[in-house]
């Protein structure tokens, strides 16, 4: 496997910067902007999707400990109604930004969508949280609270099985809106199943 990448520009400090819950029929989107330091290691850093739920926990913790500067943001499933997923999830990483208490020279953006955060320039990266180390570490912080938030709203809905999906559209999940409707923090706007609410 590839080794990812410390940085981009050399000479620069780098926030990378990642999104988590944009496929989900409920919550709100997460995002996250890390700053690394120069040096570190972390050998099982990855994009959070490859890893297990226990190396992205262990690996939470150490970001959070060793990051210049880390913040997290999210969305809500209201907001994602009124503006859509796409300017959810880029509203959701500017805020995660703006929480930074060390101003970024430049953005990594994971993916291939972004609108530009004041004049800090930046640089869009398909599939980045497996290239890039800052992405990465965004990638596990953005999704590792995602799911935290998920798992507490779950015990007020239980049939819905957030603890296990995370509000993605596993066949539980469908199942569920269709026999008893959706809940305050389903997406309206995304296609669910016919439901009797």
């Amino acid at each position: 496997m590839a080794k990812l990448k410390k940085h981009l520009n050399k000479g620069l400090i780098e926030a990378g910067c990642d999104e988590a819950g944009r496929g989900c029929l409920a919550g709100p989107v997460f995002a996250a902007a890390v700053i690394m330091p120069k040096n570190f290691d972390l050998p099982l850093l990855d994009d959070s999707k490859k890893l297990s739920k226990k190396i992205r926990n262990e690996l939470k913790e150490k970001i959070v400990a060793i990051a210049v500067s880390w913040a997290v943001a999210r969305v809500d499933n209201k907001a994602i109604d009124k503006i859509n997923i796409l300017n959810a999830s880029i509203l959701a990483m500017h805020k995660a930004i703006e929480k930074l208490d060390v101003k970024p020279g430049f953005l990594l953006i994971d993916g291939n969508r972004f609108k530009p955060y004041k004049s800090i320039p930046y640089s869009c990266i398909i599939k980045g949280d497996g290239k890039f180390c800052a992405i990465a570490a965004a990638s596990i912080l953005a999704k590792t609270y995602r799911d935290d938030f998920m798992e507490k709203i779950h015990n007020r809905f239980p049939e819905y099985d957030w603890i296990n999906n995370k509000g993605y559209p596993t066949v539980k999940h469908r199942n569920a809106i269709s026999k008893i409707g959706i809940t305050p923090y389903h997406r309206k706007t995304f296609r669910l199943p016919r439901h009797t609410l």
